[in-house]
């Protein structure tokens, strides 16, 4: 999330010690050198299509909308759910037309209460909340927003992002990148040997009361100068390969570190060298998430966070090749985004949802996605 006007990006949301970091909450970074090493270079990069907006929803500058999340109701509508950092509290919208419907929260540490809360993820009717200064992930029971319980407060210390891969019915193992700085320089990403605390893995267990239980399963992270994950937010998943794409937010420096990507990692912590072609992103790497389709087929869709108007990548599920990319006509500076391919009266085809330059959400087609990059179109049957 950049200081304006700087156009950059975190993915879900990733700098050497000693460089500053891009956040909002800290001062700008210095210019970056042109540095050295990487994954093979990207081809050449074809047009970035514009697609418009499905539609926008009306601006609230005082919430500072941060990541999404939706959720199917029992009457067959959607919710789209978004944090908001500075009146901590999250914001519940229509996600046919935009309409917000309630807010659920407000700053405190109890249950229900929320301080900063960044990513959201929802599996099942359980809502997932990290808390970047109450160093937490709350749980809450959808629809009624019921706290459930917590987890993390003790080893968590400055968490953005997270992703749940369900294991067993009532049980996921859940991801969460927590992008501490060094000590009490909040401007200054930690030395590389503390580079391993990039992501926390926990084993979070439901009973048949629902009550929650959660294990702390340790941390992972790159920490060679090269490739080591400096700045992190943005993750997502993919169960069926046992990847994990994890956005590295910061630029290029004097190590070899060549700039904002996403970094794969398999299931179990371990990096595999691979990330986004070369050049991939001119800003910061931010949100990110899968879209299935059919065969086992896809996409990873992650947003370049830009101005006048953010770019959304799109890059091949398995070889990470670049698919195409595209602008709407007013969404920028996006941090979170979510992808529904459920079918809906608005959406036959699913829709992807961003936020908006902080103060407002958007909604694309994903028919007119597929129509505008050429991309399978089997993957909005």
């Amino acid at each position: 999330m950049p200081i304006r006007p700087l156009a950059g990006a975190c993915a879900a949301a990733l700098l050497l010690a000693a460089c500053a970091t891009t956040r909002r909450d800290a001062p700008p970074p210095p210019a970056p050198s042109p540095a050295a090493i990487a994954p093979a270079p990207a081809p050449d990069t074809p047009a970035v299509r514009t697609v418009p907006e499905a539609w926008e929803s009306a601006k609230t500058p005082a919430e500072e909308l941060d990541s999404l999340a939706t959720w199917t109701t029992p009457e067959g509508g959607t919710w789209l759910i978004a944090s908001a950092k500075s009146t901590h509290r999250l914001v519940v919208y229509d996600a046919q037309d935009g309409r917000e419907l309630r807010t659920v929260g407000g700053k405190g540490a109890g249950p229900g209460q929320f301080n900063r809360p960044n990513g959201v993820a929802v599996f099942g009717d359980r809502l997932f909340v990290v808390e970047r200064d109450n160093h937490r992930v709350q749980v809450l029971a959808l629809p009624s927003f019921r706290p459930i319980g917590s987890f993390g407060a003790e080893v968590l210390r400055s968490p953005y992002g997270l992703w749940l891969n369900e294991t067993e019915p009532d049980e996921y193992e859940a991801y969460v990148t927590d992008s501490f700085m060094d000590g009490a320089r909040f401007d200054v990403v930690p030395p590389f040997d503390q580079l391993d605390k990039r992501v926390h893995r926990f084993r979070v267990q439901f009973d048949q009361a629902g009550r929650l239980r959660a294990h702390d399963n340790g941390t992972f992270g790159d920490t060679a100068p090269a490739t080591a994950l400096r700045i992190v937010e943005s993750i997502a998943g993919d169960p069926a390969a046992s990847r994990l794409m994890i956005a590295d937010e910061s630029r290029s420096d004097d190590s070899g570190h060549r700039g904002s990507t996403l970094r794969e990692y398999t299931f179990d912590g371990r990096p595999t060298g691979r990330s986004m072609p070369q050049g991939s992103f001119a800003a910061e790497a931010e949100g990110v998430a899968l879209w299935s389709c059919p065969g086992g087929d896809g996409y990873w869709i992650a947003v370049d966070q830009l101005a006048p108007l953010t770019t959304f990548h799109l890059f091949e599920r398995d070889t990470l090749a670049p698919a195409g990319s595209f602008q709407g006509t007013a969404t920028a500076y996006t941090d979170g985004i979510a992808l529904d391919a459920t079918a809906s009266p608005r959406f036959p085809g699913g829709a992807l949802y961003a936020v908006d330059n902080d103060v407002a959400v958007t909604a694309f087609d994903l028919r007119d996605v597929v129509a505008a990059l050429g991309l399978d179109e089997s993957c909005v049957r």
